[in-house]
């Protein structure tokens, strides 16, 4: 291994709280010259936020260091002028498409790319049904996917993430979805490529077992688990098997020199 991608929430923070010894396992990689990318399913937030809220957290760095499905989305959809555009993300997400041609605010029809993230308690039935009769109205239509993560840890609980509103419009549609997030082997692909390793020289460590762990190891990578975030026990009982489980992120440092034995 030679270099690291973190998932954030659940590894590095819980919503607005850090994890404890986050920060310093983050120095320790910089300090030993570890390549690494923050990689996120996050759709609610411009990568500006992600850095100024890991600047916050004692974890400084640019923009650069974050990797998120809707800069990768919007980088594949300016390859495709002229084709329109709806967004189905919240408003602070929205400028990472900015310059892409977008169908008008409540149109039902006249989207080529139908991109669906985290709008949280923003759905609704007018909003879901919307989406589904954009993609119904052209049998073309792309119906795209910000990633494929289930639910996530609130500070009041678990909450319901992107997939499972992605999985509704695919039964409804029968379209398939483009994934641009995790567990997708693009998306990990492309993290490969902007630190200029292979992928079998990088571990993820994430607390989501099926799109940080999972995904990972069919991308070709090595998946570590993090018992922070919305771990479970019961997570290590299923198909997905984790090259390693640590405690934190915190315990980095040392589980990285004993595998490096």
């Amino acid at each position: 291994m030679r270099g690291l991608l973190f998932d954030m929430d659940g590894v590095l923070y819980h919503a607005e709280d850090p994890i404890p010894g986050a920060a310093e396992a983050i120095r320790w990689v910089r300090q030993q010259g570890i390549p690494h990318l923050f990689v996120t399913n996050t759709t609610s937030h411009p990568r500006a936020s992600l850095a100024e809220k890991l600047a916050r957290f004692g974890i400084p760095g640019s923009e650069d260091d974050i990797l998120t499905p809707c800069d990768v989305a919007a980088a594949w959809l300016r390859q495709r002028p002229g084709e329109p555009v709806a967004l189905f993300v919240k408003p602070a997400a929205q400028q990472a498409f900015e310059g892409i041609a977008r169908v008008p605010e409540g149109a039902e029809s006249g989207a080529r790319h139908v991109v669906v993230g985290d709008l949280a308690e923003r759905w609704d039935f007018a909003t879901i049904n919307r989406a589904f009769r954009l993609l119904h109205s052209d049998p073309d239509a792309t119906l795209i996917a910000l990633g494929m993560t289930r639910f996530w840890k609130d500070r009041d609980g678990l909450s319901l993430d992107t997939a499972p509103f992605v999985a509704l419009l695919e039964h409804a549609t029968g379209r398939r979805p483009l994934v641009f997030g995790k567990p997708s082997e693009a998306f990990f692909g492309e993290a490969a490529a902007r630190l200029g390793l292979a992928r079998q020289e990088l571990l993820m460590l994430g607390d989501d077992i099926v799109t940080d762990v999972g995904g990972a190891q069919q991308a070709g990578l090595k998946g570590a688990m993090v018992r922070t975030g919305k771990f479970r026990p019961s997570d290590l009982a299923g198909a997905v098997r984790p090259d390693a489980v640590i405690d934190s992120i915190a315990a980095l440092p040392a589980w990285w020199r004993e595998t490096a034995r």
